[in-house]
């Protein structure tokens, strides 16, 4: 018994003295014709509409994403890997079109601003997170596509994890004239 409290206690006073090391976020990579998608592994490139990328621990490539939303239903999945370091998405606000969102526009997605449940698709023509980098911008698509602005944190599992039939996705509109972003 004297043994076990004197082994935890030195336990408890190693611990104690360790420093806490902080892991440096990594920055995001700029977006090249090579990247292909995590799921499908398609380029990235030829789909339109906002992009993610996804770093883990440990590793030095992100993991890309032809839509948002496969982004958040990577981060929302069990059964993927939970030593993420960084998920970083387009900034909505500064792309040139829908169909140029931009190789380096990139936000921290935890501090976007997402609109989700507008009529606007995703590149490979499911229901779309659609990632800003201000709550005026996020809320500007909304007023003209529908949809509710959240947070990362804040978009439910079901919204990216349910089935989606993607006849009736493709039936929303994909006017890439009318999509709120800077032409």
């Amino acid at each position: 018994m004297k043994r076990s409290v004197i082994v935890l206690l030195a336990l408890g006073l190693l611990t104690a003295c360790q420093e806490e090391v902080q892991i440096a976020k990594p920055d995001p990579t700029a977006l090249t014709p090579e990247s292909a998608g995590f799921y499908c592994q398609m380029t990235v490139l030829e789909h339109t509409g906002p992009k993610a990328q996804i770093h883990l621990t440990g590793n030095p490539f992100p993991f890309w994403f032809t839509q948002v939303r496969d982004a958040v239903a990577f981060k929302h999945n069990p059964e993927e890997p939970k030593n993420i370091a960084a998920i970083y998405v387009n900034d909505m606000d500064k792309a040139a079109s829908w169909d140029d969102p931009g190789s380096e526009n990139w936000i921290d997605a935890d501090v976007a601003w997402f609109v989700i449940g507008s009529t606007q698709v995703g590149g490979m023509g499911a229901p779309e997170a659609i990632p800003f980098g201000t709550e005026t911008g996020a809320n500007a698509f909304a007023e003209e596509n529908g949809g509710s602005v959240l947070r990362f944190a804040d978009i439910p599992a079901d919204y990216v994890l349910a089935p989606v039939e993607l006849s009736s996705a493709s039936q929303l509109s994909t006017d890439n004239d009318t999509v709120g972003v800077k032409q």
